[in-house]
């Protein structure tokens, strides 16, 4: 390696030691329903939000009811990746002019991506523009995980395990609800 490897390496260890304590600490009191410094700008797109989409962010939800949001979470966004592919040639950010993926293609893409084992069977920028790889596959890449409890990526599971152990510890003198949606 080669001084600005070193000296790289050496920026991003420090610059991760000193966002571990003020972002953990971001973290902790997000899951624990604490108010942070975001909720006066987030919070009422988050309300907005949830109030289009007709969801009670206090309301609890037994585990029947979580799986069933979990897998509708997983189909909507299955069915919006496949649409995204096949409808690519006629969707902007394709300065290539790409046509619409094949139909076997995209259904093995979509459903690779939304069951986080995201195996590629194209050739990626030959295949898919710019639109269908970042709004698409970037997108449910994080998201496939981030529902999961255990995943094939830990690390992006915070949220599903989060909501796992609020639900395994509840009390009645919880402050946080087990909810899919407000995760």
């Amino acid at each position: 390696m080669n001084l600005y490897s070193w000296l790289q390496l050496i920026f991003y260890l420090v610059a991760l030691l000193a966002l571990a304590k003020p972002l953990g600490s971001f973290m902790a009191k997000v899951y624990q329903g604490e108010h942070t410094f975001l909720d006066r700008v987030l919070g009422p797109v988050e309300r907005f939000i949830y109030r289009v989409a007709g969801v009670n962010s206090e309301e609890d939800m037994n585990w029947k009811t979580y799986a069933v949001a979990v897998m509708v979470f997983n189909v909507l966004g299955l069915i919006f990746v496949y649409l995204l592919q096949r409808l690519q040639g006629v969707l902007p950010l394709n300065p290539q002019g790409l046509g619409a993926v094949t139909p076997d293609s995209s259904w093995n893409t979509a459903t690779s991506f939304a069951t986080n084992t995201n195996w590629q069977g194209y050739g990626g920028e030959v295949t898919m523009s710019y639109l269908s790889q970042m709004l698409g596959l970037t997108v449910q890449n994080f998201v496939s995980a981030a529902k999961l409890l255990g995943g094939s990526y830990p690390h992006y599971s915070l949220c599903s395990s989060a909501t796992f152990a609020r639900g395994c510890s509840r009390t009645r003198l919880s402050r946080r609800s087990t909810n899919f949606q407000s995760v």
